[in-house]
């Protein structure tokens, strides 16, 4: 079994190293970066992480900027671990980016324990954490670049039906309710079915060499969306 990725975002360097130290010695696979940019960097060339921790005050780039560029990506889950306690801003990064928020100081089996549940909460498909994400031998996704491959073309995917498909790939073989895939994708903004219906039809025609014949998403009426990996039919299997 794959070990889970953390992703540390943190300018300063003795709590990098008593998170890795810890985090580390309890099974967890950490990569620390002190910016931003270096994140970004890191997931271009590493694939996403299954989680990130990240501080608010890093030296060139706020922590909620750098969360919205990784949401742009993917729906990967966020812990904001930082110095401020303002009630204002705890409630916007929970409300649009973050699982959860830990103020400094803190005990270090505290922050086990909340990375901990939230990765309870979290369905984890390991596959989903590499550069290229490879379906099977039509499909290949690269997060990090919001593009797919389908049989050798390439097609760019935007923010939002970039993190569609990561939801749907991580509960894959599982029905995502439509109220669930709304809050994931548009956690602070009031969005109803129609708008989702929409996205997930501009994803499909990206993603199925037949839309009306979908391979990759199916559709639960009236329920949700699942993503599955199923050969397509050959006309000798039809019945």
């Amino acid at each position: 079994m794959n070990k889970t990725k953390v992703l540390v975002v943190e300018d300063d360097e003795n709590i990098c190293k008593l998170i890795n130290d810890y985090m580390s010695g309890h099974g967890f696979d950490v990569t620390t970066v002190m910016d931003g940019p270096d994140a970004l960097d890191y997931i271009k060339e590493r694939g996403l992480p299954h989680i990130a921790l990240i501080d608010l005050s890093l030296p060139t780039m706020h922590g909620f900027e750098l969360s919205s560029k990784l949401k742009a990506m993917a729906d990967v889950p966020i812990i904001f671990v930082t110095s401020t306690s303002d009630t204002d801003t705890i409630v916007q990064g929970l409300r649009r980016y973050a699982e959860d928020f830990i103020v400094k100081p803190f005990e270090l089996r505290e922050l086990e324990a909340r990375v901990q549940a939230v990765l309870a909460r979290m369905p984890s498909l390991d596959y989903a954490s590499e550069p290229i994400v490879r379906i099977d031998e039509h499909l290949e996704v690269d997060f990090a670049h919001n593009r797919l491959t389908l049989n050798n073309k390439g097609y760019s995917l935007t923010p939002t039906e970039s993190i569609l498909l990561h939801v749907l790939m991580r509960n894959a073989g599982r029905v995502v309710e439509n109220r669930m895939l709304i809050a994931r994708v548009w956690p602070s903004e009031d969005v109803y079915e129609d708008t989702l219906r929409v996205h997930m039809h501009r994803l499909r025609r990206k993603l199925e060499s037949d839309s009306h014949h979908p391979h990759y998403i199916r559709t639960e009426r009236g329920i949700g969306y699942m993503f599955t990996v199923r050969p397509p039919e050959s006309k000798g299997d039809a019945k």
